[in-house]
Formats: structure tokens, sequence, C-alpha cells
């Protein structure tokens, strides 16, 4: 992805002040999978160390994060195991369409955003920021413009005029068909500016 950073240079002067004052960023990746979808809904309205340490605290308790140790685990279980009621049933929810053939991720590469997307967000607990950002980090699309995301949201309103959704999708039209690593450059001033490092667990 990053041999595309000239091409963004070209497109929008923001990058190249972003490099001066922080570098080029940090392309995270994860790979496919279950263990990486549990990992973003617990990351869902949470601080990354806050669900850093849930899934950590999860997965000592279950030993392994697999589709059948979740649905063996109950509920009460899952609770007293850092994981909030809510996720609890996404969780399950995942879990029972990974074991009953309804979601098979090992597919998904192979398929469109738009699809991917459609299948992803059918699961409860799965929505658009969810499914977009494992597009991203796992499937590595390289034109992927998670909106709902806060931190993509707040730093383009620091280094542009815009204040709505609507603004913002309509300025990452000149990034096309590279807004997946315009998205990588945003995270990477929003990290950087704060002193925090990318999570990696």
């Amino acid at each position: 992805m990053k041999k595309h950073i000239p091409y963004l240079l070209q497109q929008d002067k923001v990058f190249q002040q972003i490099i001066d004052l922080y570098g080029e960023p940090h392309i995270s990746t994860r790979p496919e999978g279950f263990d990486s979808l549990c990992k973003l809904i617990i990351e869902q309205q949470v601080s990354l160390a806050s669900a850093k340490a849930c899934y950590l605290k999860m997965e000592s308790f279950l030993g392994k994060v697999s589709p059948q140790n979740i649905l063996n685990a109950s509920d009460e279980d899952l609770r007293n195991n850092a994981i909030s009621k809510q996720k609890v049933v996404y969780l399950k929810e995942l879990s029972k369409a990974i074991l009953n053939g309804e979601l098979q991720l090992e597919t998904l590469s192979d398929k469109s955003e738009e699809q991917i997307k459609e299948e992803l967000t059918s699961i409860k607990g799965i929505g658009h920021w969810t499914a977009e950002v494992y597009i991203i980090f796992c499937l590595q699309k390289e034109d992927v413009f998670p909106i709902g995301d806060i931190a993509l949201q707040n730093t383009l309103k620091e280094l542009f005029s815009v204040t709505t959704k609507e603004e913002m999708i309509f300025l990452s039209q000149k990034w096309k068909p590279n807004r997946s690593l315009a998205t990588y450059f945003f995270w990477h001033y929003y990290l950087k500016k704060r002193n925090r490092e990318p999570l990696i667990y």
C-alpha cells in the first residue's frame, strides 16, 4: 500500500505536511479471520487500551478465542471476564454465524467491498465501522474510507474546513483510489499528535 504514497503527495499537500511532522504512517495489518473480528467488536466505542485489556482477559479465560469456546461459555462468565452484556450478545451471534456457515470469513477477500460489507453487517453487532476497519486491516482493500471512525473525523476537522460527514466524503473523492492509505495517514497524525502509538496485540 505504501507504494501509492507518491500518488497521494501529488493529490494533496496535507500528506507531505504529515510526513514532515511525523514521518510516513505505519500500515497496521491484522490477520483475516474470527480472532480479528472479535477484537474489532470489543474495540467498538472504547479506547484501544481498554479493548486490549478486555480481549486478553477473555482470551485467558477461554484458553483460545474460537466460536465454539465462546458459545460454550455462559453469558455470566464472559461478563465476569470484562466483556459487556451487549458485546457478549454480539460475540455469540458472530460465533453462531461462523459455525452454521452463514458467514465464511475465508471467502471474503475475493469479494467486492460492498459484498463484504453486506455479509458482515448482516450479523448483529457488526456495523459499518467494524466492517470497514476489518476490510482495511485484514483484507487490505485499498479504497476504503471508514467515515464512522471518530479519530478520522476529528483529524479531518483539524486539517480541513469540514464539519459534516457529507463534506468529509466529498473531500475524500480526490484521494481515490487510495483512500485506505489516506486513512492510515490521518490515523498516524491523530496518534502522533497525542503522543500515542498504534496498538498491537
